[in-house]
């Protein structure tokens, strides 16, 4: 931590000792890096404003973030507003870079903040960086009017505020309301170690599950083996050739192969579906209201 602030301190002397930039210098340089890749123009242009990079990045320190991670981010989106910026459009570069300091900064704060993502869109962005602002706010004007908000009444609130989904300010609330524990964190120490995770419903198939579905297999199996039987030698061939193997054989393939025409070969296996129906319906209600 002592490091970290040491590091801090040195980058931010760093930055304030740069040149400051007047807007001829600075459109000289835009040119410079965008026309020729001229780096020492693209260094001298970065260094200018890394004081603006920094000074944004102290007001995220609040989230919890290291401060130098949040410098790095900031000099990233620096960086890519550089790579970016169009010195014919008539904008300083430091109103230009401002959005992109900005949004790196965001994007790597959200993407910490929690194991799980915590949001991606426009709104759940917003949401996350000015909820609490605009939560505050609401809450101090209704105490002032001696106006008393339940929880709904407060997230529809906010929901117009900000401008987005009540459904999304609902769920960044549960999100930033607690942090991340492991599941394999103790409960507590009553419950002699048991961990969370084994409180976690198994979604795989049950035993009992398995038995039952092999039971039912089987005696699917049997009935199917004593409808077959019902059958003569030629009926059997067909409906095994027709409906029991992985590529089901044409019509006319069996036709041609027992010499009969493709009407023959379809009634035949007509009149075998038949007779297995009347044997199967005589095992069990259960399968005659199948065939029903």
């Amino acid at each position: 931590m002592a490091l970290d602030s040491q590091t801090d301190t040195s980058l931010s002397r760093h930055a304030m000792k740069a040149e400051l930039l007047d807007a001829e210098t600075e459109l000289a340089l835009a040119y410079a890096w965008r026309d020729h890749r001229d780096e020492a123009a693209l260094h001298r242009l970065i260094n200018a404003y890394m004081r603006l990079a920094i000074s944004m990045a102290a007001k995220f320190k609040r989230y919890g973030a290291p401060m130098n991670d949040l410098i790095q981010e900031a000099g990233l989106g620096l960086m890519k507003a550089a790579d970016k910026f169009d010195p014919d459009r008539g904008v300083r570069f430091s109103t230009y870079a401002v959005w992109w300091i900005k949004a790196s900064i965001q994007d790597y704060v959200m993407r910490n903040w929690s194991m799980v993502r915590t949001g991606s869109t426009s709104s759940q962005k917003s949401l996350f960086f000015n909820m609490r602002r605009v939560q505050a706010r609401l809450e101090r004007e209704a105490s002032q009017q001696g106006v008393e908000l339940d929880r709904h009444q407060l997230h529809q609130m906010i929901s117009t505020e900000v401008g987005v989904p009540l459904a999304d300010v609902e769920m960044m609330e549960g999100r930033l309301s607690g942090s991340d524990f492991s599941l394999n964190a103790t409960q507590s120490a009553e419950d002699e170690g048991r961990e969370w995770i084994e409180t976690l419903e198994d979604e795989g198939v049950q035993a009992s599950d398995l038995v039952e579905r092999d039971h039912d297999m089987d005696q699917l199996r049997q009935w199917l083996v004593e409808a077959l039987n019902v059958l003569n030698e030629r009926e059997r061939f067909i409906v095994r050739e027709r409906k029991l193997r992985e590529e089901p054989r044409t019509l006319e393939s069996l036709g041609d192969e027992l010499g009969l025409s493709k009407e023959r070969v379809r009634q035949l296996e007509a009149a075998a579906f038949q007779k297995m129906r009347r044997t199967l319906e005589t095992q069990s209600r259960e399968v005659h209201a199948l065939l029903a």
